[in-house]
């Protein structure tokens, strides 16, 4: 009998999906198939949209141990029995559904990605996007997934020290809440999510199943998220003491010569994480569900399987050394169960008190449909590049007044209120916290430190998603090269709306397009990433958001630089302009166009070319110990980033020359022209840096000296220090506070 369109409906399956179905089984699916195939062939767990587009980043150099798509993460080598697992994750609906929950379980997931590879998680990061916080219901998100992420990762144990958070009513009613974790690899022992031989056990360890999460993968994370769907069943509840307790044991348990495989029960649950194994291991496998421990009464066989209850992990076990691993996880106070058994052949069979329930084809399960597309640029956004920008009304108010606007906006100022309640110092690596371009944490027992950050700005990918994808990647590979970092891996976390409508289609080729552009300008791989797609609501997609998640690797790291300027009578020098206030391409797309004009619009541009040399010259400098400090110009051009420099140092600057070029000084000052870093010297190591920039023909310019009470920008433009820090430090709280 066929299926109805409202089963189909629920597990995010078309009609011709399941006619594909029934074509490959030569059969109509039973139901707990069905499921199998909703989640196994949904977007979150299939890449349907994605999958051919991936598979065009450039993914290997040296450095790759793990490439992306073969296991949990990527690995990257550091030399010396060192490497880095690192990936990024979402969990958007579910967070737009419970902000708490679904922000805490989607830490813990990424989590479990990460020491699933055998690598003890060592720092977190995170990149959100939520509407305007004058929104009363922004504000209940923006709490809900701060204290979810704060709770979960203070009670972990794991520092969180670094992100981004943006905001637009773009993503009023579907919110982005993406996690990066890396961590650290120590003696080349990478663990495979995969079985070794037949008569492997499979085990699962940690908590009991209950029905939470059913459908995650394939409704909430597979389908364009409506307000007013109840889908609160389809959220997870995590446990952050239990995970602690688990990222513990199973490190220790990868040592015993039993334990062949290790892989996170994440989407999709033991459907996914089972079936995936066995698809790894090239073997059949015979799943039992009622020996699987649950905290519910009279679960069946669907819900057992499809449930995404947290903090569990399977484990493939060689026969025989059960009572070891048994031995190890009861040291623990965690329960381990064998579940099922690896064996020669293609299918998974699943059985109930001895009842054979299904048996399918494990290459029919994990072979989901592919989706290839190639849609034109659509005229709507050729009207918007093309927007005449000289004609934006200029401000009714002074340069002065302008900068403590920009300063105080909600995208430009401080997130220490966030941040504060992460604590960031835990496992005490970190070197620079948040706050700056970028996180710096070392590891111990080297002189070597790594640098952590997350880009991507959704304005520019909507208004061109190839060169936007681009920035974003060279936005988050300057971040690291002001620290001194030398980047080397990027994890991408793709955020985008429904991918069976053109416009997401032409999105999505050409970010990836970007992406791979800017990855190979830099000679960098992409690793690992997450696709979540259908992030609309009523229709309206967000902004294109291609988050970017970059690793850089500093051979000392006490050979850093912060943001803060640092000492008076310091020369400021910009690198990648010959003139402090560059308007080139500047208004396109820029904070300040629609935080003070409510206009996205514009043409963004960049130059790959001088992005990368000026980059090599900052690193090259930072590492020379000729910089006092190094800032990336993004967000809010050069007056603020100089703002932010004098606010963080605690010190004055003065520019020479005014920002009155062509006539529109508020281009001029918050115009966000690509390719620019500004650095503070001492007079002393002027001319070396001159020479550095001279010798990779990169443009350079003394615009002003460090020093005094005031920001001042030649001679129409100066405000108190003590006025710009009171409008940077606490124009975020003002704007997220409660209000009638």
């Amino acid at each position: 009998m066929t299926v109805s369109q409202e089963t189909l409906d629920e597990i995010a399956l078309s009609r011709a999906e399941y006619e594909a179905i029934v074509d490959r089984l030569g059969r109509e699916p039973g139901p707990l198939e069905l499921g199998l195939f909703g989640a196994l062939w949904s977007e979150h767990c299939g890449y349907k949209h994605t999958k051919a587009l991936l598979r065009t980043l450039p993914s290997s150099s040296e450095r790759v141990l793990v490439a992306p798509g073969a296991e949990n993460a990527g690995v990257i080598d550091l030399g010396d029995g060192l490497a880095i697992a690192m990936k990024v994750e979402s969990h958007n609906h579910p967070s737009a559904v419970e902000p708490f929950e679904g922000a805490a379980t989607g830490v813990g997931g990424i989590i479990r990605d990460i020491f699933a590879m055998g690598a003890r998680p060592i720092a977190l990061l995170n990149s959100l996007r939520f509407g305007q916080p004058s929104d009363a219901r922004t504000r209940y998100l923006l709490n809900g997934v701060i204290g979810g992420i704060s709770s979960y990762g203070n009670c972990i144990g794991i520092p969180d020290v670094g992100g981004e958070i943006f905001f637009s009513d773009t993503y009023k009613g579907n919110p982005l809440v993406n996690a990066m974790c890396v961590g650290l690899i120590e003696n080349g022992k990478i663990a495979s999510a995969s079985a070794r031989e037949p008569g492997d056990l499979l085990l699962l360890v940690g908590a009991d199943t209950g029905r939470d999460g059913i459908h995650g993968a394939s409704g909430l994370a597979s389908r364009t998220f409506e307000e007013q769907t109840e889908m609160r069943s389809a959220v997870q509840v995590g446990n952050p003491f239990l995970e602690k307790v688990l990222i513990e044991a199973c490190i220790e348990a990868l040592d015993l010569p039993g334990v062949v495989g290790l892989q996170d029960c994440g989407a999709a649950g033991i459907t996914s994480a089972a079936i995936e194994m066995a698809e790894r291991s090239v073997m059949g496998l015979q799943l039992f569900v009622d020996r699987v421990p649950r905290r519910e009464e009279g679960m069946t066989p669907y819900e057992v399987m499809l449930s995404e209850s947290q903090e569990r992990m399977l484990l493939a076990v060689t026969a025989g050394t059960e009572s070891e691993v048994f031995d190890l996880f009861d040291k623990w106070d965690l329960d381990a169960t064998v579940i099922g058994e690896f064996e020669a052949g293609e299918d998974v069979r699943i059985f109930d008190n001895g009842m054979m329930v299904s048996s399918t084809p494990i290459i029919t399960l994990t072979d989901a449909p592919r989706y290839e597309f190639s849609t034109p640029k659509p005229d709507w956004l050729t009207t918007l590049q093309n927007a005449e920008l000289t004609v934006v009304p200029m401000p009714d108010t002074t340069a002065a007044e302008m900068l403590l606007k920009m300063l105080s906006a909600p995208n430009i100022a401080s997130k220490f209120p966030v941040y504060r309640q992460y604590d960031y110092h835990v496992q005490t690596n970190t070197v620079i916290e948040p706050g700056g371009d970028a996180a710096v944490l070392r590891l111990k027992g080297t002189k070597r430190g790594i640098a952590l950050t997350t880009d991507c700005n959704g304005r520019i990918c909507y208004l061109d998603p190839e060169v936007g994808t681009a920035i974003a990647v060279a936005e988050a590979c300057r971040n690291l090269s002001v620290t001194g970092a030398e980047p080397v891996a990027l994890t991408d976390g793709l955020n985008f709306g429904n991918p069976e409508t053109p416009d997401v289609q032409f999105q999505l080729t050409e970010a990836i397009a970007g992406m791979t552009r800017a990855a190979n300008a830099f000679g960098i791989p992409i690793v690992s990433g997450n696709a979540s797609l259908y992030n609309e609501t009523a229709g309206a997609a967000i902004f294109p958001t291609p988050i970017i998640g970059a690793l850089g690797v500093l051979d000392d790291v006490e050979k850093h630089s912060t943001v803060g300027f640092k000492a008076e009578n310091d020369v400021i020098v910009l690198l990648g302009s010959d003139s402090a206030w560059d308007t080139t391409d500047g208004l396109a797309g820029s904070e300040y166009l629609e935080f003070v004009h409510g206009r996205v619009e514009g043409q963004p541009a960049l130059d790959l070319d001088l992005e990368v040399r000026v980059q090599t010259v900052c690193r090259d400098a930072v590492r020379a110990g000729l910089v006092a400090s190094a800032h990336d110009l993004s967000d809010g051009g050069m007056a603020t980033a100089l703002a932010e420099c004098a606010i963080i140092g605690n010190i004055g600057a003065s520019v020479t020359e005014s920002p009155d070029a062509g006539g529109r000084w508020d281009a001029a000052m918050f115009g966000e022209a690509q390719s620019r870093i500004l650095l503070s010297v001492s007079p002393d190591n002027l001319d070396r840096i001159k020479a550095l920039a001279h010798d990779h023909d990169v443009p350079l310019a003394v615009i002003g000296l460090v020093g005094g009470d005031a920001l001042s920008f030649g001679d129409n433009c100066s405000v108190l220090l003590s006025d710009a820090s009171d409008a940077w430090k606490n124009g975020f709280s003002r704007a997220t506070s409660d209000r009638d």
